[in-house]
């Protein structure tokens, strides 16, 4: 059997809960905001794209085993 004091208490620990809850579906996640110096990179790695002349993953790690090799 709770006592008063302790119904009183789980009360404000249920708002505290849904406080909480409400806080944490409103927070931005600060992963997915760029800095100025990341939406520079951005910025101009869509230029490249644009233009062409991005590399690819697979050739720049070609051109480093070829390095790896000769060294």
């Amino acid at each position: 059997m709770e006592t008063q004091f302790e119904q009183k208490i789980l009360k404000k620990l249920d708002k505290i809960e849904k406080e909480v809850e409400e806080i944490k579906a409103h927070m931005v996640d600060v992963d997915v905001i760029l800095t100025e110096d990341e939406k520079k990179l951005l910025d101009e790695s869509l230029v490249h794209e644009k233009e062409g002349s991005l590399v690819s993953l697979g050739e720049v790690e070609n051109v480093r085993n070829k390095a790896r090799q000769t060294a």
